[in-house]
């Protein structure tokens, strides 16, 4: 291999058949392809092994404990830490394999997601450009053991790339009230453990600080519908969250 810096690309799954094509398709090129799956009942384990034989499928263990199991699966000298409903764009690609030929002191880097929605680029709302640290050195990143809302820590320094990672999240309203639900729940939890409460300020004023900070302050009406859809879908998953919390208390 003559010294080349080794690319693993890793991805956790659970039923993303509808989704995960376009994502591996977009790291095929990465020298591994890595895919955890968390025992999905549709087509998700047959469209990964169509691009990789390295597939395991392990229960779900949480979504920081599954991608740091999925990291020690790598090999490679460097990691692109992805989730199944994001694709890596053909610039970003480019700058990936232009970062690493050039040896970089850095241990890892913070893309800018691109967001879509309703087929849509969401521009503002603090939307774009939404940093994700998903580019690190092996051995010196991991997630953060958190119920949801993961992250990257990574030890070493951290820089930037231009070019954007693709993020198509919610299929809809229905999805996305799905998923609030679900996330929320996981956030209360963790909330409440850490000794959190939620009082009528968290019932009111953080759902309407969400929606005025999405669609006014941070230019969400220039998104149009979906920009106005979009901050009423935060605020209404703030409130959730802050109900579930005060719920949890009282039990």
């Amino acid at each position: 291999m003559s010294g080349r810096a080794r690319l693993a690309a890793v991805v956790i799954t659970l039923n993303e058949e509808e989704r995960l094509r376009a994502c591996l398709e977009s790291v095929a090129w990465a020298d591994e392809l890595i895919v955890v799956d968390a025992e999905s009942q549709d087509k998700t384990v047959q469209i990964a092994r169509e691009f990789t034989d390295h597939v395991l499928v392990r229960p779900w263990a949480g979504f920081a404990a599954q991608k740091n199991f999925a990291l020690a699966q790598a090999t490679g000298d460097w990691i692109l830490s992805l989730d199944a409903d994001e694709e890596v764009s053909r610039d970003l690609r480019l700058e990936i394999a232009a970062v690493l030929a050039a040896a970089p002191p850095q241990d890892g880097f913070r893309v800018p997601r691109r967001n879509i929605f309703w087929g849509r680029w969401i521009r503002h709302g603090g939307l774009y450009p939404d940093w994700q640290l998903r580019l690190f050195r092996r051995g010196r990143g991991r997630f953060v053991e958190r119920d949801v809302h993961e992250s990257v820590q990574v030890e070493g320094a951290v820089s930037r790339l231009r070019h954007p990672l693709i993020h198509r999240s919610y299929r809809g309203v229905a999805d996305f009230l799905a998923r609030a639900d679900r996330y929320s729940t996981l956030a209360a939890a963790e909330w409440v453990r850490s000794g959190r409460r939620a009082g009528l300020g968290d019932l009111v004023l953080r759902p309407a600080g969400r929606f005025l900070g999405m669609y006014v302050a941070r230019g969400g009406f220039l998104d149009g519908w979906p920009g106005f859809l979009l901050a009423c879908l935060y605020a209404y998953y703030v409130f959730i969250r802050s109900a579930k919390i005060w719920e949890r208390a009282r039990q």
